[in-house]
């Protein structure tokens, strides 16, 4: 429920605080006054786009402030959800700067506009005579439909399987192009996998061993000749340096008695020819080993081609790049080979999600054909009281041709209107006309105020094109709407004006040569001065007067 509003330099409000109580508040004022500009106020902490032209003074920052009591109305989760105090007296509050920059609080807290619009569509409604146009539109009679039948579960339910349906089927059409495209590519994967496997390619320092290898035998002679003229002078002559170093550590040790140094360099000798005879005895092993093999050669030599000829045709530098591409290319063949099961299985999950999809859409559609008829009573009921006791309304459920499912179910629906009875059922846009749309959506407004916990509803003088009577009507269908909800009517029907428990009057007064709009709560004689005036314009007669005291202890 809003309690309070406060606007400072916007328009033609200098400063403007005022206080809201429960019930239907009334708000007139002559045609000019500025009851638009409340609602301009209202529409920025409501998330409505701001203008720095809308300010006053171009130096001064303005500021819009509205207080509401949410204590009623199960909104902690919000306020969770968006990391927000939650106080059972909640502030919104928009400000603009003079360079058009605007900010939004909730509690003090900084916010984005879609945070403030996604609050303040749960607190309050404003039903203006522009917003009568949506009775045009198919997709808000179908949520007065779906908000009468309390579809909101179903419809979730519903949705959820149809985003699965619709992402599994982009799935399927996806994989299909891919099966078409993998046709092709198939066998040309497939030959270069067979081509790379033939290869038997496995360990990535083949290349690097085969080279070595390579070089070896087709340096063998050279090898073999230079390790055995190593093992020769080592040990394989007469007088090979094994034989000298022997006499050498001989003699040394035999100096050993005049110097124990010299037998220190003996031992050395005698260790370094151990070391010596071992290596003289794997030159003469490795040289024994050592072969020209023309055969093993051309062998190294044709393999090596074939690794160097992959190497080059696949554009990479080393084994273990064809490796990891001959594993690639496996998993591409086996992907491809197993894309039709796939596709197969995913269809047959496709044909159970539409099966799951028509129950759902099935249970909606039957919500609305048992919805209907309840609806079709009570707002035809409403219209009667307005003064169009011939009017009818039908509402019809039309099964979607082309495609069947769609985001708001198996159907449209269509509002049908007859003013007369026994008159022709057409669609509203092509029969109703602009009074009898007015009538028709305030009836359709009581009917979902019962349905709802919208806080607050505002009417923006939804009440023209009426007058006497039918005003009075209008007026009691909103006072009714006023005692589940806070109801804030701007007005030009003395009718209406006495209908209601609170009444605030907007009147200008010029300063200086600048004009101001001023809000102001009125006491019970100024209500009647006020409604005296609506009656009977500026010259209030005893009549009126008369009149108007009438029309409030009337309610």
């Amino acid at each position: 429920m809003l309690k309070r509003l406060y606007v400072r330099n916007y328009v033609l409000i200098e400063e403007l605080d005022i206080s809201f109580g429960k019930g239907m508040s009334i708000i007139t004022g002559e045609t000019g006054a500025g009851k638009s500009i409340l609602l301009g106020a209202l529409g920025l902490i409501l998330g409505q786009r701001a203008d720095a032209g809308a300010l006053q003074n171009k130096t001064k920052k303005c500021i819009i402030e509205g207080t509401f009591n949410i204590a009623e109305y199960k909104l902690q989760s919000f306020f969770t959800e968006n990391e927000l105090d939650y106080e059972e007296e909640t502030t919104i509050r928009r400000e603009i700067s003079a360079e058009g920059k605007s900010r939004a609080f909730i509690n003090d807290t900084p916010v984005t506009l879609t945070i403030l619009k996604d609050l303040s569509s749960r607190l309050v409604d404003i039903h203006s005579q522009h917003e009568t146009l949506l009775l045009n539109s198919n997709k808000f009679q179908l949520n007065v439909v779906d908000e009468f039948a309390r579809n909101q579960d179903r419809l979730a339910k519903y949705s959820d399987t149809l985003t699965t349906y619709n992402e599994l089927k982009k799935s399927i059409e996806i994989m299909k192009e891919e099966e078409a495209k993998s046709k092709a590519d198939f066998d040309y994967f497939n030959f270069q996998l067979n081509e790379l496997s033939e290869a038997n390619l496995s360990d990535p320092e083949e290349l690097s061993v085969l080279e070595q290898e390579q070089e070896r035998l087709e340096n063998a002679e050279e090898i073999k000749l230079r390790l055995s003229q190593g093992f020769t002078a080592l040990s394989g002559s007469d007088d090979n340096m094994l034989v000298q170093l022997k006499v050498i550590q001989q003699q040394i040790a035999g100096l050993a008695k005049f110097d124990k140094t010299y037998e220190e360099i003996a031992n050395r000798i005698k260790s370094s020819l151990v070391e010596l005879k071992d290596i003289s005895d794997e030159l003469e092993r490795a040289e024994e080993a050592i072969n020209s093999d023309n055969k093993r050669l051309e062998i190294i030599q044709d393999r090596l081609s074939l690794l160097y000829k992959l190497q080059q045709k696949h554009r990479v530098e080393d084994l273990q790049s064809l490796i990891t591409l001959q594993a690639e290319l496996a998993d591409k063949v086996f992907a491809i080979g197993t894309l039709e099961d796939r596709i197969t299985a995913k269809t047959k999950e496709l044909e159970e999600l539409h099966s799951k999809l028509e129950k759902d859409a099935a249970v909606l559609t039957e919500a609305r054909k048992k919805a209907i008829p309840q609806i079709e009573k009570e707002i035809t009921g409403n219209l009667g009281e307005l003064a169009m006791q011939g009017a009818l309304l039908r509402i019809a459920l039309i099964p979607n041709e082309e495609n069947r499912f769609t985001a708001d179910g198996a159907e449209k629906v269509h509002f049908l209107f007859s003013a007369n009875k026994g008159g022709d059922f057409k669609e509203i846009s092509k029969v109703a006309s602009g009074g009898e749309l007015s009538r028709l959506m305030l009836c359709i407004k009581a009917l979902m105020a019962k349905l709802t916990s919208m806080p607050t509803v505002i009417f923006d003088e939804i009440d023209t094109g009426i007058s006497g009577e039918t005003a009075s009507k209008v007026g009691s269908i909103i006072k009714q709407m006023a005692a589940e909800h806070q109801v804030i009517a701007i007005t030009h029907l003395p009718q209406m004006a006495g209908k209601g428990h609170h009444h605030y009057f907007v009147y200008k007064t010029e300063t200086k040569g600048k004009t101001h709009t001023h809000l102001k709560i009125l006491s019970t004689e100024e209500r009647i001065t006020e409604i005296a005036r609506m009656l009977s314009g500026e010259t209030l007669t005893e009549a009126a007067l008369g009149n108007a005291k009438a029309l409030l202890s009337l309610n």
